[in-house]
């Protein structure tokens, strides 16, 4: 397969499959090939701790495309497959058979990796992690009424695999590092309101916790202690302690990784003729006028579209503001926007975080910079409007439900 016009994907998450998906739209007529180390052709993953956790989705609803669609749009999918190296100047790839593919455009898209916990123990069985479709199946199997739960990490990932356990009738103790749960994600206002939502649930939350061990018996973990010597037990252990991404071949490579795989606006990376896309991208963001790595869904199904243009010589570029959402118990939420801890004066509420129905704007003197609405919807595409205006804003008039957000935008 050493066609002069094959183009290859890496990957099997969201990006790879709306990599595939893109190209054909946008025109490319020659070989395609997507090549996932994972068994399961691409998948979507926010339902391994939403819907697909909660058996509300079934297994062929995470899919990004039915299994017909590949053999429609003629795209060879090499599954369970490694890709061991990528060498640029030869512009092929060696699989982990031996073989070696040559590309003419290479996209990687090869997402992230759960860090792992580094105390003693952490090696016993039933400590669990979450990015894989079976993972989802084993917390799946662990949340059972009255199973006992340790969450490590309070962030996304940790509260929505704490919110299905509650779900399922589990107990379920959160630790987290820091004071407050997302803290560093929303701020305290924001963060408050989550807290109070898992304890209303019955989660007992523990800030400030340091985590000393997990405790086994027979090479299955049944406990967790804690620094200050508070031993809970545990059935099970989830954790969501944050992700790196994979940019090993990258890195091989030689390409430019710093926080992921950096490129350009068009996704470009420091090597010609390969792209970038979703987790593993640290892409200049032209509206920000910075280089940001998101870890969203979003990004993984909106910068295949620009990447793919990049591929075919056609110049798109990436400026989509983040976008995230989260479903927990009775809560859901959209965010849209960039702030960074100390990036912005004040959060501006508009309706009762108490009653958690209202939207929130982060904002910088009378700039609104990103925007989350909680349980009130088909807001989020008005917020966006309002950032990527710039107008200026008073915040009487985003607290004023009487004031139509619509009209705040020039």
């Amino acid at each position: 397969m050493s066609h002069v016009n094959t183009f290859l994907i890496v990957g099997g998450g969201l990006a790879a499959g709306k990599a595939a998906e893109e190209l054909r739209k946008h025109g490319h007529d020659g070989p395609l090939v997507v090549i996932a180390d994972e068994p399961e052709r691409p998948y979507i993953r926010p339902p391994l701790s939403k819907g697909y956790l909660l058996g509300k989705e079934d297994r062929e609803s995470i899919h990004v495309h039915p299994e017909s669609w590949y053999r429609e749009h003629g795209v060879d999918l090499l599954l369970g497959t490694s890709v061991t190296s990528v060498d640029p100047r030869a512009a092929a790839v060696t699989l982990d058979d031996g073989r070696r593919l040559s590309y003419a455009k290479l996209l990687l898209a090869t997402g992230s990796s759960p860090r792992r916990l580094s105390v003693p123990g952490a090696e016993l069985e039933n400590v669990l992690y979450l990015r894989r479709v079976g993972d989802s199946e084993r917390l799946k199997a662990a949340f059972t009424e009255g199973a006992r739960i340790v969450v490590v990490g309070g962030g996304w990932i940790g509260l929505e695999t704490a919110a299905a356990a509650r779900a399922a009738g589990a107990e379920v103790t959160v630790l987290e590092r820091g004071e407050l749960p997302l803290l560093k994600v929303l701020g305290r206002e924001a963060a408050e309101v989550f807290a109070r939502l898992h304890q209303e649930h019955g989660v007992d939350l523990r800030p400030h916790a340091q985590l000393e061990r997990l405790t086994g018996t027979g090479g299955r973990v049944d406990g967790v202690l804690l620094a200050d010597g508070t031993h809970l037990p545990a059935d099970a252990v989830v954790v969501g302690v944050g992700i790196t991404p994979n940019v090993r071949l990258a890195e091989e490579a030689g390409l430019e990784v710093r926080n992921g795989i950096v490129t350009d606006e068009h996704l470009r990376t420091s090597a010609p003729d390969i792209h970038a896309a979703g987790d593993v991208a640290n892409a200049y963001h032209p509206r920000l006028g910075r280089h940001l790595r998101v870890e969203h869904w979003a990004n993984a199904l909106h910068q295949p579209s620009t990447a793919a243009q990049g591929m075919l010589g056609k110049e798109a570029a990436y400026n989509r503001l983040p976008y995230f959402y989260t479903d927990q118990y009775d809560l859901g939420m959209e965010y849209t926007g960039y702030t960074e801890p100390g990036g912005y004066d004040r959060v501006v509420f508009r309706g009762d975080p108490d009653e958690r129905r209202f939207i929130a704007f982060w904002m910088s003197g009378d700039k609104v910079l990103a925007g989350m609405s909680v349980n009130v919807w088909d807001v989020v595409g008005t917020i966006r409007s309002l950032i990527e205006s710039g107008v200026a804003t008073q915040d009487a008039a985003l607290r004023d439900p009487a004031v139509p957000l619509e009209s705040l935008i020039p």
